[in-house]
């Protein structure tokens, strides 16, 4: 279960870097204000609806068994063509499982482990000999899902509702960052959004941000936050903004 932080001012004044992308950053800034701390939207990605996708997510939605890799995918997906299915459903993480909630879907999605082995790890994804599986999200990403569920017999097919493309930033960004306290948090849940920062932020604006703490939402991230640069590192318990700021103020109780 992820944490529920108390009603007080954890976070004391700390500037926290928000990396989520472009337009999804705003609820969690809404909470690190509420708990004391100045938000800065520094975003690692920008995500683009891909064109002409009905027709191939109307057929989807027949497989047997559907996988939705992130919350933007079910978001994009259900902004095609509503969700309406007969599959079983599973989602990358619990994130990605509230999000299709609100769509009435109830998902099977990993209780540990928020990633792709996580959900791999289930019972139903043991055995998927001549099952139709979708796999709904978007192109790139590490492959793990598609190279397992072709191991375990599944007829996958990939559906890319959307894309992701690295962010447009400012000079406002880049001043913004170049004047981050050593004090800062800089939450990090993708190493696609590390890595764009990483491309687009001039030296000396990526010297200051490494100056800060990265909190990480995963042993790999950590270990491309450490060959990025990043000295001192927080691991999060998950990607769940509520767990992410809890390794940041490093005050909060666990419920």
């Amino acid at each position: 279960m992820s944490a529920t932080p108390p009603p007080k001012l954890a976070l004391h004044g700390r500037t926290i870097v928000i990396t989520r992308p472009v337009g999804t950053g705003a609820s969690i800034a809404a909470r690190v204000r509420a708990l004391g701390g100045e938000p800065m939207l520094l975003p690692g990605l920008s995500l683009r609806a891909e064109p002409g996708v009905r027709p191939a997510l109307r057929e989807a939605l027949k497989d047997d068994l559907l996988i939705f890799i992130s919350p933007a995918a079910v978001r994009f997906a259900a902004r095609a063509e509503p969700l309406r299915t007969r599959a079983t459903v599973c989602a990358v993480g619990q994130g990605t499982a509230r999000v299709l909630q609100r769509h009435r879907i109830e998902a099977i999605a990993p209780d540990q482990q928020q990633d792709s082995e996580g959900l791999l790890a289930h019972a139903q994804l043991k055995d998927l000999q001549g099952k139709r599986v979708a796999l709904i999200g978007a192109p790139g990403g590490r492959g793990v899902l598609r190279e397992q569920l072709a191991k375990r017999g599944a007829k996958l097919r990939e559906l890319h509702v959307y894309r992701r493309a690295a962010p447009r930033l400012s000079r406002r960004h880049i001043d913004a960052v170049l004047a981050l306290p050593s004090s800062a948090m800089v939450l990090l849940s993708s190493a696609e959004a590390l890595a764009n920062l990483h491309e687009q932020l001039p030296g000396d604006a990526w010297k200051v941000l490494c100056k800060a703490t990265a909190v990480v939402s995963s042993e790999r991230l950590a270990d491309a936050a450490r060959k990025a640069g990043f000295k001192h590192i927080r691991m999060a318990d998950s990607a769940f903004s509520d767990d992410m700021l809890h390794a940041a103020a490093g005050t909060f109780t666990k419920a």
